[in-house]
C-alpha cells in the first residue's frame, strides 16, 4: 500500500504570486508519477480549498483535473463577491463557520493519499475578524510551503512572512520561488537570490519553479514541479 503523506499547506507571500500554479503543479506530478492507480478520477489526489471568493481557483481545479471531488468538496464555503473571503462573508450576510471547514478537511485527509491545500491569499490573510491563515496552519498542524515570487521586494517578503510562520508556531518547510515569466538564471539572481533568502530567512528554499505558460497542460505543470526537490517535498 503506498504511504500516505502528509497534508501539504500551499500559502504566498502575497496575491497572485503563483500559490496556484505550485498547487497545480504538484497534483500534476503527482498524477504523472506517484498515483498508485492511475484511474479517472483519481482517488489518491485531494486538492482542498477551504475558502473562495468569486470564481477562480476550485473551478480550475476541477476543469484541470480528473478529481474524485465536487466543487463543495472542493471549496466548502463559497463567497460570490471576490474579495477577502471575512469580508466578502459580511457583505453578503452570511457566516464563515471553521468547523464545516474543519470537518470537510479531516475527510479528505481520511481518503486521499496526498492532500494539497491551498491557502485563502498569505499567512496573515483574514479567515474572520479574528482568525488568519497562520493560525489555521497552526491549529491544523499542517506542514507549510511558502510561494514567493521572483521580483524586486522578494527578499523583504520572504524574510517578513518567514518571521510570522515562526511567531506564530507554523511549522514552515521551505521557501518556493514562483516565475511569472521567463527569467535567465542572472536575473532570478539578481531579483531573488535563492541562496541569500535561504540564508537570511533561515530556512531551505526548495527550487525555483519555472514559468508555465498554458495552465491546462498537465505534461507542462508535472515537468516544472519536476525541477523542485521533490523529493523533499513530497514528504
Amino acid at each position: 500500500m503506498t504511504k500516505t503523506l502528509k497534508p501539504l499547506l500551499i500559502v504566498g507571500s502575497d496575491t497572485g504570486v503563483g500559490k496556484t500554479v505550485l498547487t497545480a503543479a504538484l497534483a500534476a506530478y503527482w498524477l504523472t508519477y506517484r498515483d498508485p492507480s492511475p484511474n479517472t478520477p483519481s482517488t489518491s489526489l485531494g486538492i482542498y480549498k477551504p475558502l473562495q471568493s468569486g470564481l477562480g481557483d476550485r473551478e480550475f481545479y476541477d476543469q484541470t483535473f480528473s478529481l474524485s471531488q465536487t466543487l463543495a468538496e472542493i471549496t466548502p464555503l463559497y463567497f460570490e463577491t471576490p474579495i477577502a473571503p471575512a469580508i466578502a462573508a459580511y457583505k453578503e450576510g452570511k457566516t464563515i463557520d471553521l468547523g464545516i471547514i474543519w470537518q470537510q478537511f479531516l475527510k479528505l485527509q481520511q481518503q486521499k493519499e496526498y492532500l494539497l491545500v491551498e491557502s485563502m491569499g498569505g499567512l496573515g490573510s483574514p479567515i474572520t475578524d479574528e482568525y488568519i491563515v497562520a493560525d489555521l496552519a497552526r491549529d491544523w498542524h499542517l506542514d507549510t510551503i511558502l510561494v514567493v515570487p521572483v521580483r524586486l521586494g522578494a527578499i523583504s517578503q520572504a524574510i517578513a512572512n518567514v518571521a510570522l510562520a515562526n511567531m506564530q508556531k507554523v511549522k514552515l518547510r521551505g521557501i518556493v520561488l514562483s516565475c511569472s515569466q521567463v527569467y535567465t538564471p542572472e536575473e532570478i539572481e539578481d531579483l531573488a537570490p535563492p541562496q541569500m533568502i535561504s540564508r537570511l530567512a533561515s530556512i531551505p528554499v526548495l527550487g525555483i519553479l519555472p514559468y508555465v505558460k498554458d495552465l491546462s497542460d498537465i505534461s507542462q505543470l508535472a515537468l516544472a514541479a519536476s525541477e523542485l526537490d521533490i523529493e523533499r517535498i513530497l514528504i
